[in-house]
Formats: structure tokens, sequence, C-alpha cells
């Protein structure tokens, strides 16, 4: 049987808000095109463990791609062995054909060189993980961390530095700019378990920003000048220990929320995605509304490892779900994800729009059309595909 502390590592995991084991990144590699159908287009490809994107205001689409780490130094990975540091993570824009014909667009990264951390083979990134444009050139994006803030001080982890924030930078240029330590606010303050930092989704909520931090579980909220605060804490829910665990049958663990977006909603709202930590089990991830005075209830429920969210034509929030049957069938039956449409107000009833993507990761919606980052654990096969919502 395993010990209660045995437990609590695998608990642990769970605030890495990806499970991307080699094993699993080589199946996605193996079969990068098994995200085809005939409705859908593949619209840029060969991309770094993909995450979050978001539609430009000419149109273009803006892909985080967390990277595929590099040589060192190196930090402890959340599932065991070295993930070590790399200036590997982008941004790439990827412009729209706007024609009648089959061509792809344009694709190229705009900026490069962003930290990143995998262990060997470029598994189990962090790096950039969301980004959105402001004006015409500049663009804003979070840098993951994926571990206790302290590591960024230990000797000769300088180049974690930049890790764990919200930075800013202009388009072509090879300079970023700090907006706001995410992971020295979760350091500070840590409302909830040890110290962890992830910061992920992120919007631009009036003059301020709104991040999701997946591994504090919380959001946070900064202000035009950089100020931090906590806005919400997402505490732990109960699910059923796996079989493997050796505990009695029914036995429940905690599982941490891990907060993996946030959109604005009808109302002035804000929505939030939960992925759920270990033993991330189906049908328990739910999408949180909060309110403008952070009051946190449940929007919708029965949802499984969610990782995005967006609105789409008549109010209508679209989900996408990272592996539809758990994160811990990944290994055994593939990594397939969907994407589900979530009627407006809410509840525990949703439609699938897609099925049998292979780790869907990202959601933005330009009129009738959604774009999702597929492949999001694979470095070098990683996908954007326009998905038709009917």
């Amino acid at each position: 049987m395993n010990s209660p502390n045995s437990v609590a590592r695998r608990v642990r995991r769970a605030l890495v808000p990806l499970l991307g084991s080699t094993a699993l990144v080589a199946t996605m590699v193996a079969a990068p095109t098994a995200t085809a159908d005939e409705h859908w287009k593949v619209v840029a490809s060969g991309l770094d463990n993909p995450r979050h994107l978001s539609v430009g205001p000419k149109g273009d689409l803006f892909v985080a791609e967390a990277g595929r780490g590099g040589g060192g130094p190196c930090i402890d990975s959340p599932e065991g062995g070295d993930s070590c540091f790399g200036r590997t993570g982008a941004i790439t824009r990827v412009s729209l054909d706007k024609g009648k014909g089959k061509k792809k667009g344009k694709q190229e990264r705009v900026l490069s060189k962003l930290p990143s951390h995998a262990v060997e083979g470029g598994a189990q990134a962090i790096g950039p993980h969301d980004v959105i444009v402001e004006g015409s050139k500049k663009l804003v994006f979070t840098v993951g961390l994926g571990a206790n803030p302290d590591v960024r001080t230990l000797p000769g982890n300088k180049p974690f530095k930049d890790m764990g924030t919200l930075r800013s930078a202009t388009i072509g240029s090879k300079r970023t700019t700090l907006i706001a330590d995410i992971a020295k606010h979760e350091a500070r303050k840590n409302p909830i378990h040890d110290p962890d930092s992830n910061p992920v989704g992120f919007i631009r909520h009036g003059s301020d920003y709104v991040v999701a931090d997946a591994g504090g579980n919380t959001l946070v909220e900064v202000s035009k000048r950089g100020r931090t605060k906590t806005l919400a804490v997402f505490e732990d829910q109960l699910a059923f220990a796996p079989p493997f665990l050796g505990l009695p049958p029914g036995t429940q663990i905690p599982s941490q929320a891990v907060p993996t977006s946030v959109v604005k909603g009808p109302g002035g709202a804000l929505y939030v995605s939960q992925l759920t930590g270990f033993p991330f089990e189906k049908g328990l991830a739910k999408v949180y509304k909060v309110d403008r005075q952070g009051a946190i209830s449940v929007y919708a429920s029965g949802l499984t490892n969610v990782t995005d969210l967006a609105f789409g034509p008549g109010n209508v929030l679209y989900a996408v779900q990272l592996v539809t049957e758990g994160l811990l069938t990944a290994e055994t039956t593939g990594p397939l994800g969907s994407v589900v449409a979530i009627p407006k107000g809410g509840g525990d009833s949703h439609a699938v729009v897609a099925a049998n993507l292979f780790a869907p990761y990202g959601i933005a919606i330009n009129g009738k059309t959604a774009y999702v980052t597929t492949g999001s654990v694979a470095p070098g096969a990683g996908q954007v595909v326009a998905i038709p919502l009917r």
C-alpha cells in the first residue's frame, strides 16, 4: 500500500498544467496527422508544444509555443528526472489565407529565444503559455515556471529568472520587458498549499490583466503599474483514488483545482477553466464564474481536464478538454481530447463539437470558426486546426 506521503507527492505533480511523458510525446510525433478531419483545416504545423493562442487585430493568429527546453541548468521535473533550461520558447504568427484556395497562410516566429524548460527530448515543456496582441506590434505573454519560485534563486539557476512572469515585447525584437512577477507574488502570498507558480492563460481586463496561476491555484490581478493581488483562490476537490495507489476501493483523495485559463463573459464576469490535479478524474473539472467582488460559483460541470475557454456566437461557451477520458488514460488509449460547447447559462450538459483531437490545448474564435492548438505535448509536431462552428 502506498503511504500518505507517496499520495501527496503524486497530488503535488498536479500543479503542472500538462501531463506530457516521453512515451506520450512519441505517440504524438508518430501520428501528428491524426488530427485531420474532413471538416477541419490545418493552418499551422511544426510547432513546439503549442499552448494558448489569440486572434490579432488584423485577423492573424498568435500562438504561444512552450518550446523544448535545452542544455541547462536543470531543475527537478514534477514527474521525476531533470527538466533543463533552453531559450527555445517562441510566439508564432499565422497569417491566414483569405482567398478561396486551399493554400495555407504564412507562418513565422515573430518572437523567439524565450525561456523554456523540458525533460530530454522536449517532453513536459514549460515556457510561453499564452499571448495577446495590443496595438499593431506589442505582444503580451505569460512564461510559466511549474515549480517553487525559490528555484529561480538557487546557485546556477539565473537563466530561470524570467520564468513565472507576465511579459511584453515588440514583434521582431530581441528584448522582453517584465510587466509582473507572478511567481514572486505566489512566494509572498501563497494562499493555498506549498509555494508553486505556473502562470498560464490570461486576459486584458480594463486597464489591468488577470492571470490564471495553475501552480498557485489562483487568479492574480495585475495593475497597469505591475502591482499584483490575489483575485480568487480555488480550493481542492475530492477525487476517487486510482487502483494503482493500493488504497481501499472508494477512497477519495484531494485533487487540486489547477486553473488553466480565464475569459471575460457576458455581464463582465470572469470564467475560469479547470484542469484538476491528480488523479485527473473524468468529469470532475468545472468552469468557475468569478464576479466583480471575487465570489466564486460553478458555471458548468461534468467536464474533464479543461485547458481553455472561448465564448462564441450566441454566448455559447466552448471548452477544450485535453484528454476526454482523463489524463491517466493518455498512455494507454492515446492523448485524445475534444472541444465541447456549453449552452448559454451553463449547467452539467455539453455537446461535442470536435472529438479525437490529439492533445488539444488552446482555443480562439473568429466569427464562426474555432482555431485550436493540437499536439500540445509534441515538440515539432504541434498544429493549429480550424474547426467550423455549425
